[in-house]
């Protein structure tokens, strides 16, 4: 089916919108998700399997906080690294998830919040895959009202103890280090009252536990975090974080790279169905030779084509500096909701054996329910857009 992707490529061009270097990036991501992902994912889900050799490679790719610039990172443009977005979604969701959560999410807070002392200590080893981080904002109560966070940090001397717990935060388990969001009191912190820690994985009283029966995202690892007296030092706060602007702005960041990946597992799941409509035969023909087919095709190939320009519209507007939240819930919201159209569409094409393994649809329909709920779910982004509209806030 990879032979595919080239040919929806083609008829629209995207090529001409896009520059050399852009390309090459794309194509980078593109040859490790059809070498070293696909062949491997179908028994990775099987087996919730995270294969945690492919992080090294994808540091030595580049790939890992590529958007950042200095401290090992590449210094990528907003529009390539979307593009590695959407082809490493395009093999599975929990690969895109990964390199949001390592560069958007975990190097991000770092590198926008943290001193230099931090920078230099975590973020050359997580740009090569050396190291792992994880951002530990969701609590077990639900997590679109980081507000209401009950994890707290208090001081005690030079050093802060940090009580609470967190849960659905990607890759916990494998990280080095971990950025805890917890509340502090106004006096301990000069002013913010949720603040951002760097705190090593293997500081005593941090325990995370990877959630088992989970349908959805199997080849990669979410967990429960438990923060039972966690004691760092005053050089784990992030000094330049203070208040919920700082997560915030890096969940905008992971959100900008959902934009292009979601389309990523719709073209995965087009192309899927555009391969079966071609070889499958029925009533003396293939069955994309039928006007219904056709139709679907031609639907599904639209709203892909226009998730992708409007992801790449967004991108130029973030190289610009002038991307704004609301401009992002309407990437969100929309490439995810269309993909997941487009996934039920191609299952349906597929008939009996879009409900198995020797076909990715399912898998993608699976992982796009948590992509649709994390960084922000529907009701999220459509109260984010109309607070836009009206001026009102329905929070």
């Amino acid at each position: 089916m990879t032979t595919i992707a080239p040919r929806i490529d083609a008829v629209f061009d995207l090529n001409a919108l896009i520059g050399d270097d852009e390309r090459e990036w794309q194509l980078r991501a593109r040859r490790f998700a059809q070498e070293r992902i696909l062949p491997v994912i179908e028994g990775d889900f099987e087996a919730a399997h995270f294969r945690r050799e492919f992080v090294r490679e994808l540091g030595g790719l580049g790939l890992l906080g590529m958007h950042l610039t200095g401290y090992g990172c590449a210094g990528a443009g907003a529009v390539s690294y979307g593009l590695v977005c959407l082809e490493l979604e395009a093999a599975d969701s929990g690969w895109r998830t990964f390199v949001s959560v390592q560069g958007s999410l975990a190097m991000s807070a770092i590198h926008k919040y943290g001193s230099e002392a931090q920078k230099q200590r975590w973020l050359p080893g997580m740009a090569a895959g050396e190291l792992v981080g994880c951002f530990a904002l969701t609590e077990p109560h639900g997590g679109s009202d980081p507000a209401g966070m009950t994890t707290t940090a208090r001081r005690d001397g030079d050093s802060w103890v940090i009580d609470g717990a967190k849960r659905w935060i990607g890759l916990a388990s494998e990280a080095d280090v971990a950025v805890v969001w917890a509340k502090v009191d106004e006096t301990d912190a000069g002013g913010g009252a949720v603040r951002g820690f760097l705190v090593p994985t293997s500081t005593p009283g941090f325990i995370a536990t990877p959630i088992d029966g989970k349908l959805s995202m199997r080849a990669s690892v979410q967990c429960d975090i438990a923060l039972d007296g966690v004691r760092v030092s005053d050089e784990a706060l992030l000094p330049g974080a203070s208040g919920l602007s700082g997560p915030f702005s890096c969940l905008n960041e992971a959100r900008y790279g959902i934009v292009w990946g979601a389309m990523g597992a719709a073209r995965s799941c087009l192309e899927a169905a555009l391969s079966r409509a071609t070889s499958r035969e029925v009533f003396g023909k293939p069955i994309g030779a039928n006007q219904l087919i056709q139709a679907k095709l031609a639907d599904m190939f639209v709203e892909v084509e226009k998730g992708i320009l409007l992801a790449l519209h967004l991108g130029r507007l973030k190289e610009r500096g002038a991307l704004t939240p609301a401009q992002i819930s309407v990437g969100k919201l929309n490439s995810v909701r269309e993909a997941l159209t487009i996934a039920h569409e191609a299952r349906s094409i597929l008939a009996g054996d879009g409900i198995t393994n020797a076909w990715p649809v399912m898998r993608h329909a699976a992982n796009l329910e948590s992509v649709r709920t994390y960084e922000g779910t529907d009701e999220i982004h459509q109260l984010i857009l109309g607070r836009e509209l009206t001026g009102l806030s329905a929070f």
